[in-house]
């Protein structure tokens, strides 16, 4: 494997210019294997089994866990579908890349030509399986990227390919069939053969010029390797530590797990979890055995556990809010960061359709009176001045076109929050003014912003009594909006994928919660009924929407700017009701990337005035 330097490419991508001066590219092409990939199914006749009494409380750590994860699924992905019948309607012959990476038995086979999942033959759907990663060698010439491994074709000792692994067998019991130590199993580039991907298109600039590289559609491992994760040092991480984090005293079949013998160099959890909750539950009632499917339901929970395990250590949110409010003045100084705890950017990979947000909130007794960046049914985001939004939007730049992935050629904006030290690289810099360079020459791994909302004019719901004001702060996320499954069913000429894909959602989201935090703070400048703004009655209990006549809980819009700007390295939360959420998969931090809940290990710690109950007299 190519060598690479993480400072060699100071504008370009790493793995594009590795390319560019690497020896011609040995990976496996169509038809040329000699010795075919194993099917998962047999792989599992040894490899699944119930986890052992001390790992009872963390998911199954058989390898066979791999079955309900999105590596396992990704050839029946329905959106993955809906989006190549529309790359193949722009680029006719282009989605063999497609292909290459979601179904490689696929395409070593031949059938890189298909563009719908009933072109597939039933083994293709397993997707991202055992054999590929186990039989994926280094060849020592083609650098990480748009799936062009090396499968292993050389028959072993025991009359089959070996499997490749980081492991040793000196001195234990060996397993039936071949195999050979390798370490690029344990490595992140192992993961970087899939997770960096560029199009045939070139790179336009702002002026429509093109960059002398070709469109890097995502650089989820680009993003890793210019990161503070992968330096040597008390700091690294690979994709794996995060991903699949290493198990002790695991076996690595049946047998041995029934005899109690465990594997000499240990294992690693299989679920390979990321961020898509929502496909895997959408995959579970399609393929799962509660419904037509056979794949065991036991196989989509171990990948939901895993996966709200991951999500529940990708941010960390931290608030600063007044100790009190008083309506008749409004709020200014609001302040809330968002720290990204993962080795890439957040949210990382395939961009269209994806988009995580700050959604603020303040209400009196149920009803909102301020907020920023609310989902309004049949609309999407609400769009107020203040929406604070992590995407990446790609374009065709002549025609403006979003959403087709083999014309896109311009980046209109890059929001995602940086890893923690990523240098500056033109592949995986931000786009737009959000973020601005470290003294380091690094980007910061956090955004804040700072929320004000004018003065709003409430009827006192409980005279005489004291009084709160909820806030809320939430990071949310959806990786399939409303309006890109859409464009997946308007746009499609030539099959039904896309309104298939559209189907299996529901018609409003329901956003992945990263992180949450919550107070109530002392509530003053309530109106009684009928009170007018010089604190007369004036019989009055209309609103015009103006903040100028009483409501009873309406929102009065958001109004004021955000604040920007990188901001220190920390903040320090006063005793003003603040919180910070967020977890770390396994213990670690750096990781992740998960619905809120107890599986995730929130961490909700309420400062000083924390929760408070209403009060009454």
């Amino acid at each position: 494997m190519t060598v690479f330097s993480r400072r060699a490419w100071p504008t370009v991508s790493l793995a594009f210019a590795a390319l560019l001066s690497a020896p011609a590219s040995a990976a496996t092409e169509p038809g040329s294997l000699q010795n075919p990939l194993e099917k998962s199914a047999d792989c599992r006749k040894c490899h699944a089994f119930a986890n052992p009494p001390e790992h009872a409380d963390v998911p199954n750590v058989s390898p066979i866990a791999w079955a309900g994860g999105m590596m396992a699924n990704s050839a029946r992905d329905p959106v993955f579908w809906a989006g190549v019948a529309i790359a193949a309607q722009d680029m006719p012959g282009e989605t063999a890349s497609c292909v290459r990476c979601h179904s490689p038995r696929a395409f070593v086979a031949g059938r890189d030509g298909a563009t719908a999942i009933d072109d597939l033959d039933p083994d293709d759907l397993a997707g991202v399986d055992c054999d590929l990663c186990h039989r994926m060698i280094d060849d020592g010439v083609t650098p990480p990227g748009d799936a062009r491994y090396t499968i292993d074709d050389v028959i072993g000792d025991a009359g089959d390919v070996p499997k490749q692994g980081p492991w040793s067998y000196d001195g234990g019991d060996k397993p039936m069939h071949s195999w050979m130590v390798g370490d690029l199993l344990g490595r992140s580039e192992h993961c970087g053969t899939c997770h960096d991907v560029t199009t045939g298109r070139d790179r336009l600039d702002d002026d429509g010029q093109p960059t002398g590289a070709k469109f890097n559609e995502q650089r989820t491992y680009s993003e890793w390797l210019a990161s503070a994760y992968a330096i040597e040092g008390p700091e690294f991480k690979s994709c794996q530590d995060c991903h699949m984090p290493a198990v002790d005293d695991v076996a690595g079949c049946a047998e041995f797990n029934s005899q109690g013998i465990v594997h000499a160099t240990g294992g690693r959890r299989h679920d390979l979890a990321g961020a898509n909750r929502r496909m895997v539950e959408i995959l579970k009632s399609l393929y799962g055995s509660a419904g037509s499917g056979d794949i065991d339901d036991a196989y989509f929970d171990v990948a939901l556990a895993g996966i709200d395990l991951s999500l529940g250590g990708a941010a960390t949110l931290e608030v600063t809010a007044p100790e009190s409010v008083d309506l008749q003045a409004g709020i200014d100084g609001w302040g809330v960061k968002v720290t990204n705890n993962t080795g890439h950017k957040l949210p990382s990979g395939y961009s269209e359709g994806r988009v995580m947000w700050l959604e603020v909130t303040a209400s009196y007794m149920g009803e909102p009176v301020w907020g920023s960046g609310r989902w309004i049914a049949g609309q999407g985001l609400e769009g107020d001045p203040q929406q604070r939004t992590y995407e990446a939007i790609a374009v065709h730049q002549q025609t403006g076109a979003k959403n087709h992935l083999l014309l896109n050629d311009y980046w209109q904006v890059d929001s995602r929050i940086p890893p923690k030290g990523l240098q500056a690289g033109i592949e995986t810099d931000p786009v737009g003014d959000r973020y601005a360079q470290l003294p380091d020459e690094t980007w910061p791994h956090w955004d804040e912003v700072t929320y004000a909302f004018a003065p709003a004019r409430i009827v006192d719901l409980t005279p005489g009594q004291d009084d709160l004001l909820d806030l809320r702060v939430r990071l949310l996320y959806v990786i399939n909006t409303p309006a890109y499954l859409e464009f997946l069913a308007t746009e499609n000429h030539t099959n039904s994928a896309g309104a298939d894909a559209q189907a299996l959602f529901p018609a409003e989201p329901d956003p992945l919660v990263l992180a949450e935090w919550t107070a109530s703070v002392p509530l003053r400048g309530l109106v009684e009924e009928g009170e007018s703004s010089d604190g007369t009655s004036d019989g009055s209990s209309t609103s015009d929407g103006t903040g100028d006549a009483p409501t009873t809980g309406a929102t009065t819009g958001s109004t004021g700017a955000a604040s920007t700007g990188p901001g220190p390295t920390g903040t320090t939360a006063d005793a003003t009701g603040s919180a910070t959420t967020g977890g770390q998969q396994g213990g670690d931090d750096g990781c992740g990337c998960r619905q809120s809940g107890p599986a995730g290990g929130f961490a909700l710690l309420l400062l000083a005035l924390g929760r408070r109950r209403r009060t009454r007299r």
